[in-house]
């Protein structure tokens, strides 16, 4: 079955054969490249940023799906207080991401909770009234 895909020895040359072999080699080489190694080595420096970026005070979540917030940086460990009065103690290369939050997203949130609490007021009172 393998002698029909392949062509016959005598109309093949030993240097063409050998040429084609080392352009698939180095072919297959170059994907790899582009698509396994170059897109890792990416990610890594990117962890390493992130790990350098944080500072005491930020908000981040590790790769557990912890969130908590930073309140001591060593050389090796991160403590984040996940609650009041609750510190944990963490590898720096567990910090998947650092929060970010806008303060124009606080704001809104703000105000929509304002007006929420103005609302039930308002019924609270229209409530009593009757």
């Amino acid at each position: 079955m393998l002698g029909i895909l392949s062509p016959p020895a005598a109309a093949s040359s030993g240097s063409s054969s050998g040429f084609g072999f080392v352009f698939v080699l180095i072919a297959m080489a170059a994907v790899f490249y582009f698509l396994l190694i170059r897109p890792q080595q990416r990610r890594q420096r990117q962890q390493r940023q992130l790990i350098e970026s944080v500072e005491v005070g930020d908000e981040v979540m590790t790769i557990g799906g912890l969130f908590g917030t930073v309140n001591a940086i060593d050389d090796e460990s991160v403590t984040l207080e996940v609650s009041p009065g609750v510190e944990l103690r963490f590898a720096k290369s567990a910090v998947a991401r650092k929060l970010v939050y806008d303060e124009d997203d606080d704001r809104e949130e703000a105000d929509d909770l304002d007006e929420a609490d103005d609302r039930d007021h308002q019924e609270e009172g229209a409530g009593e009234q009757s």
